[in-house]
């Protein structure tokens, strides 16, 4: 972690979304895999249950999500569907998703980081989509 302040000069922020996100990855998630937290719901008229999210790990302390994401990570375009419900769920400020560095599925190779890394760049850079969140970190596992 000091590799990230000290020789890439990321900010406090920053800093501190890998360090929580990194301990709940190998406290929560790799510890008990099989749970997924339900824990978003949006409500329509007279207060039904509209829509309901699920997460992988959700820090309620820290107001963020973190999303572990397997194969379908790009090819199926899930890391848009990791964005769009941290979006609506209600207090996530923070939003963490974990890919895979190089996905080898079949007769397919995809740098499944790379591009989803490219993709906010890009997003961020245009300016032209503001987030209804404070940070996006993605994880290359």
């Amino acid at each position: 972690m000091a590799y990230l302040v000290e020789v890439k000069k990321v900010m406090p922020a920053t800093h501190h979304m890998y360090v929580a996100a990194l301990k709940f990855l190998y406290r929560t998630t790799l510890g008990r895999p099989e749970d997924v937290a339900s824990i978003f719901e949006v409500f329509g008229l007279n207060g039904r249950v509209e829509k309901s999210f699920e997460a992988s790990v959700y820090h309620d302390q820290e107001n963020y999500v973190l999303e572990v994401e397997a194969g379908r990570a790009v090819t199926n375009n899930q890391f848009l569907k990791d964005l769009f419900q941290a979006c609506m769920m209600h207090g996530v400020e923070y939003l963490a998703i974990a890919v895979r560095n190089l996905y080898e599925g079949g007769n397919q190779k995809s740098r499944d980081f790379e591009l989803v890394v490219g993709f906010f760049d890009t997003l961020y850079a245009s300016n032209r989509l503001q987030l209804a969140l404070k940070g996006v970190l993605i994880i290359g596992c």
